[in-house]
């Protein structure tokens, strides 16, 4: 089943006795964030040994049996326990998992961790099918929720927010749920050891300037995150905050075009038999920054289309430097082009 409007997972969880739930789509963060509230609900803390397993999806491809059987396995110290599949793909679904699904005793939940999965992902469908599951889409924060979530985050810290330090803020999140908590820790951190032993102020739009930073680089991954997610809409207005940032169009072209080579050589990886995980952390020098993005990426880039994208960036770079054009608007329809690719394998 789809999670109904304004219910509670936790509390679904509880009320039906579901045995899976799949935490999908492309806020990776967002997804994980509630994978993370919900195996703790269930099992009461991530570490538990006795009580929660994590799995590789891959590696139930090596041996199937192994879901069903730490699904019907008991907690040593008592209460439920939780399998946890990250990095799943529609490949979940033609294994173990249906059999599991309808047959399993016990109280075990499966929680499932998995990027964007279009309309007809086997996965997807199995889960909505399914009346002893529950599927929840995990998007991309709207301008509303993520001043929402900068005020409950501020708050919990001691911390109130002035309107124009909010309205910034929420200029430059939400493209992923764990980055805007990871800035906001980091304000939150700022702004406690500023005070220096006195009560916490309120934050300003000097203190949110001076933490999370009015610079061309946040736009420019902005940029480069919007066109390889295939999210349009947001790749026209952070182009737009980047050029006026001060980046050359020939600056963001040359910079995604460097990204869609490396997730080129992730896609490589892959094919060779990696998970989406395992590729992006096997790239060198590492991929530190927003790997989980880029791992979930992969899903939606195949080979083909990324040696398609690769070309059109060239093209465009190449286009910016000896065209009598506006190299601004080569850039923009470039990006959109390869944005567009995205977007429809998405849908």
């Amino acid at each position: 089943m789809k999670l109904p409007r304004d219910a509670s997972l936790q509390a679904l969880v509880d009320r039906r006795g579901l045995r899976a739930a799949l935490l999908f789509g492309p806020d990776g963060g967002l997804a994980h964030e509630r994978a993370v509230a919900l195996v703790t609900h269930v099992a009461g803390q991530l570490d538990d040994p006795f009580r929660v397993v994590e799995l590789a999806a891959a590696a139930l491809k090596d041996d199937p049996a192994r879901l069903a059987d730490e699904v019907a396995a008991l907690s040593f110290t008592g209460g439920r326990r939780v399998v946890w599949i990250r990095d799943a793909t529609d490949g979940l679904a033609g294994g173990p998992l249906p059999a599991v699904l309808e047959e399993s005793a016990g109280d075990t939940v499966i929680v499932i961790e998995a990027g964007e999965l279009p309309s007809r992902s086997s996965l997807r469908k199995l889960i909505e099918g399914s009346e002893r599951a529950v599927a929840v889409g995990c998007y991309h924060d709207e301008t509303r929720d993520v001043a929402a979530v900068v005020r409950d985050a501020l708050t919990k810290q001691g911390l109130a927010i002035a309107p124009d330090a909010l309205r910034y803020l929420t200029e430059r999140m939400g493209g992923d749920r764990l980055i805007t908590r990871a800035e906001l820790d980091k304000l939150a951190l700022y702004m406690l050891a500023d005070a220096a032993g006195n009560a916490p102020r309120q934050v300003e739009l000097a203190d949110a300037i001076a933490t999370v930073g009015d610079s061309a680089a946040i736009s420019l991954d902005d940029v480069i995150a919007a066109a390889a997610d295939g999210r349009t809409a947001e790749l026209e207005r952070a182009l737009t905050r980047a050029l006026l940032d001060g980046e050359s169009p020939v600056r963001v072209v040359r910079a995604c075009l460097q990204y869609f080579q490396r997730l080129h050589l992730a896609a490589a990886r892959m094919a060779a038999g990696a998970s989406a995980g395992d590729a992006v952390g096997g790239l060198r020098p590492p991929f530190r920054r927003d790997a989980e993005r880029m791992a979930q990426q992969l899903q939606r880039w195949s080979a083909p289309r990324l040696r398609a994208a690769l070309d059109r960036l060239l093209q465009a770079e190449i286009d910016c430097k000896s065209t009598a054009l506006p190299d601004d608007t080569m850039c923009a329809r470039a990006l959109l082009d390869v944005a567009r690719v995205a977007e429809r394998a998405r849908r």
